[in-house]
């Protein structure tokens, strides 16, 4: 899909169906199918997808959620490490006042033993994350779930 780009200090246009939607891997994570699938998907159901690949520095996702102000930002995570990385992202995003209230979910393998050693949810909620889809949740949840967010100008405004 071919974006807009922004122009600054503006927010690129917004598709008529959908949001605009960040996807990004955590700093330690190389793979990049689960991002390819989640762009694929999240542009099916209508969405601007803008994905800004692997191994992903904390520094570029916050830039990169100042120039493209997306209602949405969801992290992917394949290797194991995304509780931990993800707990740092989210708390350098947090600190943000300007992305304080941006929606960000994280998902996929959290941990090196995968769902088997429980769930990160609960932490990583409670460490900012709007939401959590751990390795082994149903795709049919992720997409609800990303149907029904809120971005922070709904969450301010009461609509655009």
């Amino acid at each position: 899909m071919t974006s807009p780009e922004a122009i600054p200090g503006q927010a690129p246009a917004i598709p008529a169906t959908g949001r605009r939607v960040l996807v990004s891997s955590v700093s330690s994570d190389s793979h990049t199918w689960n991002l390819v699938y989640l762009q694929l998907l999240l542009e099916e159901l209508g969405h601007q997808v803008h994905n800004i690949g692997a191994c992903v520095p904390d520094d570029l996702v916050i830039t990169e959620c100042r120039r493209l102000l997306p209602d949405l930002v969801v992290v992917s995570s394949v290797n194991g490490h995304g509780a931990i990385d993800g707990r740092r992202l989210i708390g350098r995003l947090r600190a943000e006042p300007d992305l304080a209230a941006l929606p960000v979910i994280i998902g996929g393998k959290l941990g090196i033993k995968g769902a088997v050693a429980g769930t990160y949810g609960p932490e990583l909620v409670a460490a900012g994350f709007t939401a959590v889809f751990e390795d082994g949740s149903g795709v049919g949840d992720f997409c609800r779930y990303v149907g029904s967010v809120k971005s922070p100008a709904e969450l301010t405004t009461g609509g655009r």
